[in-house]
């Protein structure tokens, strides 16, 4: 009896052994599982650094000297040094007010309407670290760009959103009244309009969320998690939650400036001598110039909203190419029909208007959609910029309304229907189920 008790003991003892041995070469088998591991911090990438670096720059090309150009060449001679100095003075007020205060308003959470202050004079830098180490995200999970650079590229988009309302009210406003008017009209109407459209937490934080959500193992958890995922996706501007898609602009800066430039030609009245003497363009030379420097900069106003040096950039590119020329086109063709004779105003009027139009769905559209868009574009702003403003008599002076508000809003309502898959288009990137979809009526 004492060798079986002894030889049992010693099997079991044996058991137990090999037990532990198998616990140690494969921790999986224990009954508590390990913590799995955290995913890797988001990092920024030098490419995209550099390529956002060279758009920011191509979007400053934009107003000057490329828009200032066009402006003055459309101007009379004796209004040109006038309209040049507006332009100019926008971009360097606009810098300031942005760097101090803009900023923090346009791109902090706070409310659906409009940011805090909690960004004011750059306070970006994370505790413990240097401006040089705050990161911002772009629309790949953990891919980042520094935050001064993305605070330099959306600086360019807010300076030339108020100097093209400058074109509708030329040749008739003091300097001083458009001194303060664009102080307060980028303080209180562009920077709420700029949250409200683009301001979210970014993917990284929606992606962590929705991972937590997926990972929770009990009810508590999973109701936790959801509640902190609705938290993240509520944490971002109110036309961002509604669903609305603007890729560089369309709303936030064309329609924007376009509706303002209306307004302010309507409160200001017509210009003296409008109907009774000629107010031919001074240099048509100038605003070709001009138009062909907004063309390229439109590159990184397009491309350059994609903040990657990715696929997405490169289809906004094709898609700037293809748009403009087809909206030059129709513009001329229209107006040869309509006038008898095609002209170097129309074919760059034209161009301004598929640049406008494609500025929404340059990152969504497929390439045939977007020449179909800017076809359209051309045809309708060269309606608006003739039949109605001759019908309604309002003196827009470089036709701010009909080439940036019309060709704003059929960008922003074409962009719903050729983001559509079945269109050739991209799809909206779902960040909580990393699959694309497809929303026509949230766009309309």
């Amino acid at each position: 009896m004492t060798f079986k008790f002894s030889h049992r003991v010693g099997l079991l003892a044996l058991a137990i052994g090999a037990i532990a041995a198998l616990l140690a070469i494969d921790p999986s088998l224990a009954q508590t599982p390990a913590a799995p591991a955290a995913p890797p911090a988001p990092t920024v990438n030098k490419g995209d650094t550099a390529w956002m670096l060279t758009a920011t720059v191509l979007v400053l090309l934009m107003t000057v000297p490329g828009l200032a150009l066009f402006y003055g060449g459309l101007a009379r001679t004796k209004n040109m040094l006038s309209v040049l100095t507006h332009v100019f003075y926008t971009v360097c007020i606009v810098t300031i007010i942005w760097a101090v205060y803009g900023y923090s308003l346009a791109f902090t959470g706070g409310s659906s309407l409009i940011g805090g202050f909690s960004k004011a004079f750059l306070a970006i830098s994370p505790e413990g670290k240097t401006i040089l180490d705050a990161q911002a995200a772009t629309f790949s999970v953990g891919a980042n760009i520094p935050e001064l650079l993305y605070i330099a590229f959306q600086m360019t988009f807010a300076c030339i959103t108020p100097a093209l309302i400058v074109g509708a009210f030329a040749e008739r406003i003091k300097f001083s009244a458009l001194a303060l008017f664009i102080p307060l009209w980028v303080t209180f109407i562009y920077f709420p309009i700029a949250h409200m459209v683009w301001y979210w937490a970014g993917p990284d934080a929606i992606d962590a969320a929705a991972k937590a959500v997926a990972a929770a193992t009990t009810p508590e958890a999973k109701k936790a998690a959801e509640t902190a995922l609705a938290a993240v996706k509520a944490d971002a501007g109110l036309l961002f939650q509604w669903g609305a898609i603007d890729f560089a602009g369309g709303t936030v800066v064309h329609i924007n400036s376009g509706i303002a430039g209306l307004v302010g030609a309507l409160l200001i009245g017509k210009r003296v001598g409008l109907g009774k003497e000629l107010m031919p363009p001074h240099s048509l030379t100038m605003s070709m110039i001009g138009a062909s420097l907004l063309w390229v900069g439109w590159f990184g106003f397009n491309a350059g909203s994609n903040l990657e040096a990715s696929g997405g950039a490169v289809l906004a590119m094709m898609n700037s190419f293809v748009a403009t020329a087809g909206a030059a086109l129709a513009w001329m063709f229209v107006e040869w029909a309509a006038k008898g004779k095609p002209s170097l105003l129309g074919l760059i009027s034209g161009c301004i208007a598929g640049l406008v139009a494609v500025t929404p769905a340059s990152g969504y559209a497929g390439p045939m959609g977007a020449i179909v868009l800017g076809l359209v574009a051309g045809a309708v702003c060269f309606f608006f910029c003739t039949t109605i403003k001759n019908a309604f008599g309002y003196d827009d002076a470089f036709d701010v309304f009909g080439v940036h508000c019309i060709g704003g809003i059929v960008g922003a309502l074409g962009t719903g229907i050729l983001v559509a898959p079945s269109l050739g288009g991209t799809g909206v990137l779902d960040y909580e189920t990393g699959k694309a979809g497809y929303d026509f009526a949230a766009q309309m």
